[in-house]
């Protein structure tokens, strides 16, 4: 279930150990409002929620698929929280398939806004469920990684990640 939404805030978290390292989920025990890196400055909202991993589980099943190389099945429940138009693009993302990358102006242009390109980068910096929203799959217009609120090395790691499997024999 995806729904957008600016009240409430996460009462719940979790932390995950991962190849890019630390990540830590943020909700409120039915659904996932936030996954960011350890060392990321959005993670500020989730820094007094209480640690509950239990309340997390299917968001660590998707995470432990998704690193064992595997395209994850059971999705956590999702509510993305900003504006009409920050969700819009962070839904868009949602439908960038798995092992495959687009341009910041393929995002712009599938939402209906060709020309507000620099609208939709910096809602796509602001995306607050890394990796299950998928904005690593952005790139730079001339194929280069560009702009990625873990870090570019991260964006690498992420996109190999997926590489190997639409790579894998079957």
């Amino acid at each position: 279930m995806l729904t957008a939404t600016s009240s409430a805030t996460a009462t719940l978290s979790s932390r995950f150990d991962s190849p890019v390292g630390e990540l830590v989920a943020l909700g409120d025990g039915s659904t996932l409002v936030g996954l960011y890196f350890g060392d990321s400055a959005q993670l500020a909202e989730g820094l007094n929620a209480h640690a509950d991993d239990e309340a997390f589980s299917v968001t660590r099943l998707w995470l432990d698929t998704y690193f064992a190389g595997g395209r994850p099945q059971a999705e956590p429940s999702i509510e993305l929280r900003g504006t009409p138009f920050q969700v819009a693009v962070w839904e868009q993302l949602r439908h960038i398939p798995h092992g495959t990358t687009c341009t910041y102006q393929d995002v712009a242009t599938a939402i209906g806004r060709p020309s507000a390109v620099r609208a939709v980068a910096g809602a796509i910096g602001r995306n607050p469920i890394s990796i299950i929203v998928p904005c690593h799959r952005v790139i730079g217009s001339d194929g280069s990684l560009t702009g990625y609120g873990g870090g570019l090395d991260r964006k690498q790691r992420l996109l190999e990640v997926e590489q190997r499997l639409s790579t894998a024999p079957a």
